[in-house]
């Protein structure tokens, strides 16, 4: 393992300014978002709208640092043959690709699951490496509940988590470690809060116990949030604050950027709170976001499937990327978004 090099691609990964496409979506989950525009999910046109993203320039270049893929686009070719891979590292941005296969229910645990995926990971991350990728991501489900979640559900995911993250750095690619507290439920900020803490604190005890270099990783976690389903819905300067609080308590500075996942918020919610954690201060490791629906729900309505619609689906990227990332340097303004509405 070559640690200057990873923490090199991971600190790149995180720079402020920029921030992490998450295009790795299922065959399931982009099926759904193509029928709600109305878009047959065939393999081509999941190739042509995710070249449509890979060939914003504006966006790519000035406002991404890197791309989660998933498995069938990794292998893909853009209409002219150029290998979608080649399209991100010639923006600039670093190839990554999502490595998990999915849950499964977890045995004694009813309604928590477990993610799976470790088996042979080893041989696959090779052939990953190979095609281009440079980083990996790995995803665990907490959800919260009545009676949930468990403290077995929190370990073995935390402890997937960390084996993933090693068998990456063994294979020379970053680990993205993302252990997600779902926000589905109707349980508030404080809940969130607690819960997100002790699967903070249960993941880096686990990292530490599978010898994973901290320096050479990127956590991708949830903001502390209250749940859609809370009647009381926490400011975004509360929920600014108690996650700034949260992370400085679980993270350790030795890690080089944390990078949010959306987790259901709506585009300018995300936004907002990502600028207002910038607005709190100097902080241990860089800060900014690894969105997907967040990015991508403007684009795909622009697009809705018509190459006549190629150039405003990226406006509508280039839009959400420079919002995100002035986000990410706690320059943005909700001003911005009526001037471009």
């Amino acid at each position: 393992m070559n640690l200057t090099e990873l923490n090199g691609i991971a600190t790149a990964m995180v720079v402020s300014g920029k921030g992490i496409l998450a295009a790795d979506e299922s065959s399931g989950t982009i099926k759904k978002r193509f029928d709600a525009i109305g878009v047959e999910s065939t393999e081509e046109n999941r190739r042509d709208y995710r070249e449509m993203l890979f060939r914003s320039q504006e966006a790519m270049s000035q406002c991404i640092s890197g791309v989660i893929l998933y498995d069938e686009t990794i292998w893909q070719d853009a209409k002219d043959g150029t290998p979608l891979v080649k399209l991100i590292e010639q923006s600039g941005a670093i190839p990554g690709i999502k490595v998990d296969e999915g849950t499964q229910a977890l045995p004694m645990c009813p309604g928590e699951l477990v993610t799976v995926g470790l088996d042979k990971l080893a041989e696959r991350l090779k052939k990953y490496y190979e095609r281009g990728a440079r980083f990996a991501k790995w995803r665990a489900v907490i959800d919260i509940g009545s009676g949930i979640p468990s403290m077995t559900a929190i370990s073995v995911n935390a402890h997937a988590l960390a084996r993933y993250a090693a068998l990456c750095q063994a294979a020379q690619i970053v680990p993205i470690v993302e252990p997600e507290v779902l926000m589905d439920g109707d349980h508030d900020i404080d809940r969130c809060y607690e819960v997100t803490q002790r699967v903070l604190n249960k993941t880096f005890q686990e990292l530490r116990v599978q010898r994973v270099a901290l320096e050479g990783m990127v956590l991708k976690p949830n903001m502390a949030i209250s749940g859609k389903k809370c009647a009381k819905q926490a400011s975004v300067e509360e929920v600014a604050e108690k996650t700034i609080r949260l992370l400085k308590a679980c993270v350790p500075a030795a890690v080089p950027g944390i990078a949010f996942l959306s987790g259901g918020q709506s585009d300018e919610e995300a936004t907002a709170h990502l600028n207002a954690m910038h607005k709190l201060g100097r902080l241990p490791w860089g800060l900014t976001f690894s969105y997907g629906r967040a990015l991508q729900a403007a684009p795909q309505k622009a697009w809705s499937g018509k190459a006549e619609n190629v150039a405003a689906g990226q406006t509508a990227f280039s839009h959400r990327a420079r919002m995100n990332g002035l986000a990410s340097k706690g320059e943005w303004q909700s001003s911005l978004e009526k001037k471009a509405a």
